[in-house]
């Protein structure tokens, strides 16, 4: 840290200071801070790969899992309490993280079925303080958000996109009471008046209903999220019934929401995600 003042000294901006990667060990971590002088870190940084080796054939099974996916929570709540009780001006990053290591699996971690572990994963590590969630990779592997072949959006590009527009920084307590099979989280809107709402419903089978109550109004904006013929390995994500395709200039679709206009119930189709705006939500964090 001083070698790195000492080369930004007067300079607007300095970079930060990121340690250590790897993959998390509390008691490790624990250690590596406690050590560490006060102002030395900026960012405490680790890698998730949860879902083990590319080459397994139960990687699907695992995604479609809520037991397996809440496995992961400990991780990103055990680094939250070590930052907390060192009282020091860390923060917490996923510096690296692509699910399945050794480059993912091709039709599983770049196809619409790896959206569910994706955006499970940014809605629990924002719940947990996390501040920043590096995506493995842009381009190459298994894992790509773009196609290495033909650089066109994979599904998860799409997922990524719609968290960037709609999910803003401040997170919401959310109580689900509903099966486990339904995956929700809640945040104050990006850039915008009222709250975001976050569903994810593992189950092939089940339609899920999340009925929201709050004295204002209770139109909404809606973003479903399905896969092209209803394949969940399909590299093709369909928003709102429309398939997302980039122009012949690789321009990026228009990602339009379907308008509600009143208070129903929300409603998530068996294996698909909902993004839900609510502008007119009065939530007190909000504002």
């Amino acid at each position: 840290m001083a070698l790195v003042n000492a080369m930004y000294q007067g300079k607007p901006a300095r970079p930060l200071v990121l340690a250590p990667g790897g993959f998390f060990h509390s008691n490790w971590y624990s250690a590596f801070l406690d050590k560490s002088k006060p102002g030395s870190v900026d960012v405490l940084t680790h890698h998730i790969y949860n879902l083990g080796p590319g080459s397994s054939e139960h990687l699907i099974d695992e995604i479609l899992n809520p037991l397996y996916l809440d496995g992961c929570a400990s991780t990103f709540s055990n680094l939250q309490a070590i930052i907390r009780r060192a009282s020091k001006p860390a923060i917490a990053w996923v510096g690296e993280a692509g699910g399945a290591y050794n480059s993912g699996r091709h039709l599983v971690t770049d196809s619409f079925v790896f959206s569910f572990w994706y955006l499970d994963q940014l809605g629990m590590s924002a719940k947990y303080d996390t501040k920043t969630y590096c995506r493995q990779t842009l381009i190459g592997g298994n894992y790509g958000l773009l196609n290495r072949d033909t650089f066109e959006p994979n599904p998860d590009y799409y997922s990524a996109l719609l968290w960037h527009r709609l999910m803003g920084t401040r997170v919401l307590s959310f109580n689900y009471t509903g099966n486990n099979m339904t995956r929700a989280y809640a945040h104050c809107a990006k850039q915008s008046s009222g709250i975001t709402l976050l569903l994810i419903n593992l189950s092939g089978n089940t339609t899920s209903q999340v009925a929201v109550t709050n004295g204002s109004d209770l139109r909404r904006e809606e973003y479903h999220l399905t896969a092209k013929d209803g394949n969940l390995q399909s590299q093709v994500m369909v928003l709102n019934g429309q398939i997302l395709s980039t122009g012949t200039d690789g321009t990026i679709p228009t990602l339009e929401p379907m308008i509600i206009e009143d208070a129903s119930p929300l409603t998530v189709a068996p294996y698909s995600i909902l993004f839900a705006h609510f502008p007119s939500f009065n939530a007190p964090a909000c504002t």
